[in-house]
Parts: structure tokens; C-alpha cells; sequence
């Protein structure tokens, strides 16, 4: 097979018109000719770093969306679902995404549960993460999110590490905020890269510690506008993720309109295509083909290189999707789960009064980020019981254990700007027990309880009215199509923005960083309220 196109060579800072013969899935010659195309072709884009999971997808479905957008290959975490299920979880993910020619890279996941300040559902052990980076399929050691573990030199950290550096397997990093000696002891270990920068100063410092830094912007974490200079300055270390990309987002685009959108700002389209699609490849050394005569032939091609519309992606010399049409079907994937609760009551949110004239905590959401800022104000008080402040916008917010019957964990949130209703989910980031947030007690226990009723999903309810996306895939995915997928979640988005009145670019995806313990300030976990500096409960 030949294809013909203006071919543009990213290491060679160049584009020439040229043929390239595919033979058996690689590329067998490259040959410069006379002419010109309206297209060009130029490898594949990686996403460096994103899990899977939060598309709400199973990886096969992801693969049908990500291939439209330009996508060849995922560095993926499969840390959710190994939440949730443990070695099982991840051999899911990996079973499932080999059904695909899609080229998905897992890791192991290093922190599973990610906290001891929370509830999960497994446990993956140093054992069980040799086990793992064992396995052909496993890439590296998925982000150590245990930043602290690493200061501290625990031994069950350091010995995970140790067996990534004694196996030859890349170590990902993940330690927002972290500067100084901090940050020097913590790449020293042996981590080499953090896609949780959220000020260049940040990353400058960590870069120049000899770290590699990954630009993400997902469907609510969006850092892109504060690190972006990176791309001219430190072009080979520099890479582009997502990390967290719900499904209405991933019809619209993925790693194409980043690079899409760094071009627009003026940044050089060579560097930018270096971060996008070769950085990666070579850092976690994937089997993906960069344009190179003996290599697999992964490769697309956009109608310029300014929008970077996509016209047709190849993967190992196939067509896999031409013109917005897939050319590989679904698979059936089979359901697993692991979910035992019971419904709850009003009753269960309610907080008592016991100090007078005490001030309270109030988490503050930031949009478009993960981590939190905190304040305290006095609760409102009625009938002796701590009620939400609508006019302050004060919300109810509250982790339930999904994995057995516990009591549920209450504390006040500042940003969702609710007036009435509740919206809950089984995406509570990294555990995955039930997260819900809401005006009042009655509809906070309506919405938890569509949930239960369903092992999972994302719901919202407003005076009577209720929607639900059930995501059956331990709680967290769904098997289901994808576009119908993001239909149906952007039908419960825009009710939650248009009716109740949030003003979060991504309610559900904010909503599910509430509950993650190893980002700060302040969050909250199914056993308390939690200081993510300080790393310990507080009142």
C-alpha cells in the first residue's frame, strides 16, 4: 500500500512532498516526489498521561472516539478502576483495550489505595505491582501520588520504585505544588515526570531538577495557560496529556486540539509536534512508529497545520478511521463491579450543633482546577442542626462508603452555586466511593441513592426531577456506545449547568477531585474532612 502527501518531518524540521509504501503493518520506504497535496501526514498523537476510566468508557469504546481525533496511543494509568478491583481492574483494562488496534500503554498503578485516609476497594501490594510491571503490557510505574511516602522514605514506596528502576520501567510523578529540597529528594528517587504543575515557576524548577513536565488539559484540571512558554524552551521535555477527559469533551477533540490551540498562540509547530506525538514514544520507548523506515506505520493525516483537522488515522498500516467514521467495531465487553451499600435517608446527612459561635470549614472549589482553597465562617444553625447557606452559596457536600454500610461523611462546599437540588456520583477520585453535593438533606439522599440503585453512574435531581447515567463497569465506566455515552452525559451536564444554575465548567469531573485526598487544600474522604498539606484529618 502507498500513500502520497505532503509529509512532514518533525526531527528534520521539514515538509517535502513524498510517497510512503507500508508493507506487513510498517513503514518499507519513504520517497520524495514531484507535486502537491491538499493533506498532510505526520505521526500519530500521543496523550502522555490520561485515565481511561474517566471518559467513562471501557477502553474499547475510548479507542472508537480517541482514533477520530488523531489519537494512535494512550500512556495510561489504570489507577480507578485498580481502586476499585485491584490486579483484576487492571487486567480488565488491559484484555478489553487489546480487542482494539488502538496502542494502549498501562502502567501499574503505585498507589492503590491512594490514601490509608480512605476507603477503597483493593489493595495492590508490592507484590502484586511486581506482579504487574512483570507483565509485557505494564510501561511503567503509574504516578506516585504518595509524594510524602517518598520524603519519608517509606519502605513499601521506596521498594515499588525499586523495582521499576531494577525492571527498566519509567517511574511517573505527581506532586502539585512540591518545591525546593522537597522536590529535588522526590525526582532523586527516581520520578521522572509530574503532570500536576499548575505555575511555570513550578515546573521551571522541576525541569531544571531534570524532570519532564506534561501540559495537561482535561475536561476540568486545565493547566496549559500557565505552562505553555515550556513548549519553545525545553522542546524535548516537554509532552501533552489530558489526565482526566469526560466523553462529551472527547467528541469534540483530544491531544489535535491542543496542539491545534499552542500553534494558534505561536508556538514553533515543529516543537509543538515533538511534545505531541515523539516525546512520549521516546520516553516510555512505546511501540508506536514515528515516521521511520522500518517502524509500524502510525501515522495521520489533517487537511493543515493549523487546525489540524484530522482526515484519517492509520495504525499499523490500517485505516482505522476516515472522514469521522470508525473502521473497527465494538466490543461486547462483560460487566464487573464491586459494590454493597445501602440506600440511605435524609437523616443520614444531618450535622448537629455542638458548639455555639464556632466557626466551620468550608471547602473552596477553583474552576478549572483540582486543587482547593478552604475558609471558615459560622455555620447556619435551624432546629439545632448545621444547614446549607444558599445565599453564601454553602452547599452540603458528602462521601459515602460504596463498599460497605458506614456512616456518611459530611462537610460544607463553597462554588456549585446551587439553588436547589443535588448532583452525586460514583467518579469520586481515587477510591470511588459515592461523592454528592446538594442544597438540602432530602435530595442529597435522593441523589446518592440513584447511584446505589444502579452500582454506579452520575446523577442529578432538582425538585422532583431526576437523570442517570448508570456506569455499571465497577461503578465508574460504562460498556455501553460511546457517542450515546456522550449524549447522555451531556444531557445530565447541561441540566446541572442550565437548570440548577452551576457555573463549574465541569461539574461532575470537579465534584469527583473533592474527595482526592493527595491534591490540596482541603478535601473530603468517606472517613472525614482532610488537610492536604498537612496530610492528616482535621476537624
Amino acid at each position: 500500500m502507498t500513500i502520497t502527501s505532503n509529509i512532514v518531518d518533525i526531527p528534520n524540521r521539514s515538509i517535502f512532498h513524498g510517497t510512503v509504501t507500508i508493507e506487513n503493518g510498517k513503514i518499507k520506504s519513504i520517497q520524495p516526489t514531484e507535486g502537491k497535496s491538499n493533506h498532510f501526514l505526520l505521526p500519530g498523537f500521543v496523550d502522555a498521561h490520561i485515565h481511561i476510566e474517566s471518559s467513562m468508557l471501557v477502553p474499547s469504546e475510548f479507542a472508537r472516539l480517541a482514533v477520530l481525533q488523531g489519537t494512535v496511543a494512550t500512556v495510561s494509568d489504570p489507577h480507578e478502576i485498580a481502586n476499585v478491583m485491584g490486579v483484576e481492574g487492571v487486567e480488565y483494562m488491559i484484555n478489553n483495550g487489546k480487542q482494539t488496534p488502538f496502542k494502549f500503554n498501562f502502567g501499574a498503578p503505585s498507589c492503590v489505595p491512594a490514601t490509608t485516609f480512605e476507603t477503597a476497594g483493593a489493595t495492590i501490594d508490592v507484590a502484586g505491582v511486581r506482579q504487574l510491571l512483570e507483565n509485557p503490557a505494564i510501561k511503567y510505574l503509574a504516578e506516585m501520588m504518595n509524594y510524602p511516602g517518598v520524603l519519608f522514605e517509606d519502605p513499601s514506596v521506596m521498594a515499588k520504585i525499586a523495582i521499576a528502576q531494577e525492571l527498566g520501567k519509567p517511574i511517573d510523578g505527581h506532586a502539585p505544588g512540591l518545591r525546593g529540597e522537597d522536590a529535588k529528594k522526590y525526582i532523586a528517587a527516581g520520578i521522572s515526570t509530574d503532570h500536576e504543575c499548575f505555575t511555570y515557576a513550578e515546573a521551571l524548577e522541576k525541569l531544571q531538577h531534570g524532570m519532564k513536565i506534561l501540559i495537561r488539559e482535561g475536561s476540568a484540571a486545565k493547566n496549559y495557560e500557565a505552562l505553555h512558554p515550556l513548549i519553545d524552551q525545553f522542546p524535548d521535555k516537554i509532552m501533552l496529556c489530558s489526565d482526566d477527559k469526560h466523553p462529551d469533551d472527547l467528541i469534540l477533540g483530544h491531544i489535535n486540539q491542543l496542539v491545534a490551540r499552542a500553534v494558534s498562540d505561536g508556538h514553533d509547530v515543529y516543537k509543538v509536534l515533538q511534545a505531541a506525538c515523539i516525546n512520549p514514544v521516546k520516553h516510555y520507548e512505546l511501540d508506536v512508529g514515528l515516521l521511520k523506515i522500518g517502524e509500524e506505520a502510525d501515522f495521520i493525516l489533517v487537511d493543515n497545520l493549523t487546525d489540524f483537522n484530522v482526515q484519517a488515522t492509520y495504525i499499523n498500516g490500517v485505516c482505522v478511521a476516515k472522514n469521522g467514521q470508525v473502521n473497527f467495531p465494538k466490543v461486547t465487553a462483560p460487566i464487573i463491579n464491586k459494590f454493597d451499600t445501602s440506600l440511605k435517608t435524609a437523616v443520614d446527612f444531618k450535622i448537629a450543633s455542638l458548639t455555639p459561635n464556632k466557626e466551620m470549614r468550608v471547602i473552596k472549589v477553583i474552576d478549572k482546577e483540582i486543587v482547593t482553597e478552604s475558609f471558615s465562617t459560622l455555620p447556619s444553625i435551624k432546629e439545632g442542626l448545621i444547614i446549607p447557606d444558599l445565599e453564601k452559596d454553602i452547599l452540603k457536600l458528602t462521601v459515602v462508603n460504596r463498599y460497605f454500610d458506614a456512616p456518611p461523611a459530611v462537610a460544607f462546599i463553597h462554588g456549585f452555586k446551587f439553588k436547589s437540588g443535588a448532583i452525586a456520583s460514583c467518579v469520586g477520585h481515587d477510591s470511588h466511593n459515592i461523592i454528592a453535593v446538594g442544597t438540602d438533606d432530602k435530595q442529597l439522599a435522593e441523589a446518592v441513592n440513584l447511584i446505589i440503585k444502579n452500582k454506579g453512574g452520575i446523577a442529578a435531581v432538582q425538585n422532583g426531577q431526576s437523570m442517570i447515567l448508570p456506569l455499571p463497569v465497577a461503578g465508574i465506566m460504562t460498556n455501553a456506545d460511546g457517542r450515546e455515552t456522550a449524549k447522555a452525559y451531556a444531557l445530565v451536564d447541561e441540566f446541572v449547568k442550565n437548570e440548577m444554575g452551576c457555573p463549574l465548567t465541569a461539574p461532575f469531573m470537579t465534584l469527583s477531585f473533592m474527595a482526592l485526598l493527595v491534591i490540596p487544600e482541603l478535601k473530603l474522604s468517606d472517613k472525614g474532612l482532610f488537610d492536604g498539606r498537612k496530610f492528616e484529618f482535621v476537624s
